[in-house]
């Protein structure tokens, strides 16, 4: 595991989770608007509800579910950001 010593290395690991994170909302949001839209004139049912009603909700949670845990286990580091008030 890589050691952050600096507090400028510690924050460029912040920003580079983050942008990861707003990336990853990103597609998301584009996942929600293929699977709710894009589904919408398809005949398909699930469980009696419309195929786009189901990948619109459901989906979505399962695709940010699998995201959160890909970025946790992939890109996500544990650092101490310090503080003085950490007893």
């Amino acid at each position: 595991m890589k050691k952050f010593n600096t507090d400028a290395e510690k924050f460029s690991l912040v920003r580079r989770e983050a942008i990861y994170t707003g990336l990853a909302l990103a597609g998301l949001i584009i996942f929600w608007l293929i699977a709710g839209f894009g589904t919408a004139s398809s005949d398909v049912k699930i469980f009696h509800l419309p195929l786009w009603a189901v990948l619109g909700t459901v989906g979505v949670w399962f695709v940010a579910i699998l995201i959160s845990a890909i970025l946790s286990k992939v890109l996500f580091k544990d650092v101490d950001l310090g503080g003085d008030d950490d007893d």
